[in-house]
């Protein structure tokens, strides 16, 4: 009974048998779909009782992680200082120009930068000797003979030989050393201009000369009052001598000119550290650079392209570089006026209309730029680029023999000390007092010892001064008197006049400014 209610479902199984055995054995069957594995994102099998929140959904874990960036490697940037840079080196110790292969010795007063480091700062010692000594030409010993110096110095040149710096290191140093100025003046100007009128400005001028007249009595006051007054009289009555040694003088300036470059190793910088070379500085801010050239009032005309070169580095408020040291700026000679006769003084403007970035921070970003392009590209291409700028002169050092003032726009204007009205008045008073006589009585009065040695004075110095003393002659007392008075006439009121001369290297502060309409 069993089997007849079966029998019906065994041709049903040979078949379904029949085919599966042909679809093993057919070699060119592709092979079945495996299905698909489900993988989990945790480390074990999770229980039956576990939450399902505790693994991590399959789409998330198999989600690929961003290719980590590996930071470029800092650039690296060579300490070198090229040649021609100056060194600033003030005598301090007193030493005599006597024979070539005198000992000089001085210090660094104005720090040196590589980059953006200090590579030889203020203090540094500097140790020289006399290389040469000139003989007198025969004009100016002539001259000096005619005033009473029978013993006129010579010119000469030194040069400094090696650099101590305050750790013990000596450096080997040649170079170029410029004559040496015996009193350096830090001119400051104010570079806002106030809006006024020529009313305005005449009563502005006026007080400027009155303030100026007042501090220079104040200081003449100072240095008659001072400790040291015997030292000071003996100086002056050495320096009034017809006969007198050359001493190179305590505080005696030379700019000396690098003939080698000098090395100091190498510093590292990083992208973050150099992202904001070649941007703008602040407004307002203050730049210290140096005279790449001689710009004089005598042979500029307006135009004349005008370069000058970072001396210090300058930072953003945030403290980040901006400008490395030895960034140029360029610029150019607004107003020119040579001096002329009649005691004429030059006159002489310039004003700095754009920066560029210092070849070292150039090469600095395009070595950034093999290691990270496309940051380093946009780094360079501000780098490379020239920034406009309006900066005007707001503090120079000049020799105090130039005689030199700055106005409220930066422009420069030599200037005549306000005792030379004194001066040749007294000349001119002494000559009249040495030929005056007086008929009393029958007999002539005739100046007396004092007033003769006096117009003496004014024509010889100290020899006329003798001279005149002992020939007890009113013609003698009255020629050297008259020759006096003559020759501070011709020198303060009717001889051309003196122009304005920025020698090369002079030490400038610039105002910076962004560019305007009005300015360019």
């Amino acid at each position: 009974m069993y089997l007849a209610r079966t029998a019906w479902c065994l041709p049903l199984s040979f078949v379904l048998c029949a085919s599966r055995t042909l679809s093993q054995s057919t070699p060119d069957a592709p092979p079945a779909p495996t299905p698909p594995h489900n993988f989990s994102a945790c480390d074990e099998a999770p229980r039956e009782d576990a939450m399902v929140s505790l693994c991590v959904p399959p789409s998330l874990a198999e989600e690929p992680r961003a290719p980590e960036v590996e930071p470029a490697a800092p650039a690296t940037i060579p300490l070198t200082i090229s040649a021609g840079t100056p060194l600033r080196i003030a005598v301090d110790q007193r030493a005599r120009i006597n024979h070539p292969g005198e000992a000089i010795h001085g210090k660094i007063v104005e720090t040196v930068y590589a980059f953006d480091r200090v590579v030889i700062p203020v203090g540094s010692v500097a140790t020289g000797h006399v290389k040469s000594i000139a003989p007198v030409p025969g004009v100016r010993r002539t001259m000096a003979y005619a005033n009473g110096d029978f013993s006129p110095f010579h010119n000469y040149e030194v040069s400094f030989d090696s650099v101590t710096l305050p750790d013990g290191r000596q450096l080997p140093i040649t170079t170029t050393v410029t004559p040496g100025t015996a009193e350096v003046v830090h001119l400051v100007s104010n570079p806002a201009k106030q809006n006024q009128g020529a009313a305005g400005r005449a009563k502005n001028e006026a007080k400027g000369q009155i303030a100026e007249a007042k501090a220079q009595a104040h200081e003449s006051w100072q240095k008659l009052t001072a400790p040291g007054k015997m030292q000071r009289l003996r100086e002056f009555l050495v320096a009034q001598s017809p006969y007198r040694r050359q001493y190179l003088q305590p505080g005696t300036r030379f700019v000396a000119e690098l003939g080698a470059p000098l090395e100091f190793g190498t510093t590292t910088r990083t992208g973050e550290q150099l992202a904001a070379v070649g941007s703008e500085p602040v407004p307002d801010s203050t730049l210290n650079a140096r005279l790449v050239a001689e710009v004089s009032s005598a042979t500029a005309t307006r135009g004349t392209p005008v370069t000058a070169v970072l001396t210090e580095p300058v930072y953003s408020p945030a403290h980040q570089l901006i400008l490395p040291a030895n960034s140029r700026l360029i610029g150019q000679v607004v107003k020119a006026q040579a001096a002329r006769k009649l005691h004429r003084n030059g006159e002489l403007r310039v004003i700095f209309e754009r920066i560029e970035t210092s070849e070292e921070a150039v090469q600095a970003l395009a070595q950034l730029h093999v290691q990270a392009e496309a940051q380093a590209e946009r780094s360079q291409a501000q780098a490379e680029r020239s920034q406009a700028m309006v900066g005007n002169l707001e503090g120079v050092e000049v020799d105090r023999r130039a005689n030199m003032h700055l106005d409220e726009e930066g422009g420069a204007h030599t200037t005549d000390s306000k005792t030379r009205y004194l001066s040749t008045g007294l000349a001119v008073l002494l000559a009249a007092a040495a030929s005056h006589s007086e008929v009393e009585r029958g007999t002539t009065e005739t100046a007396g010892p004092g007033v003769r040695t006096a117009a003496g004075g004014s024509g010889f110095r100290l020899t006329g001064a003798l001279l005149s003393l002992v020939a007890k002659s009113t013609p003698v007392s009255m020629a050297i008197g008259a020759y006096g008075a003559s020759q501070s006439i011709y020198a303060n009121f009717l001889s051309r006049g003196r122009d304005v001369v920025l020698p090369k290297d002079t030490p400038l502060e610039i105002g910076f400014g962004p560019p305007h309409t009005k300015s360019q």
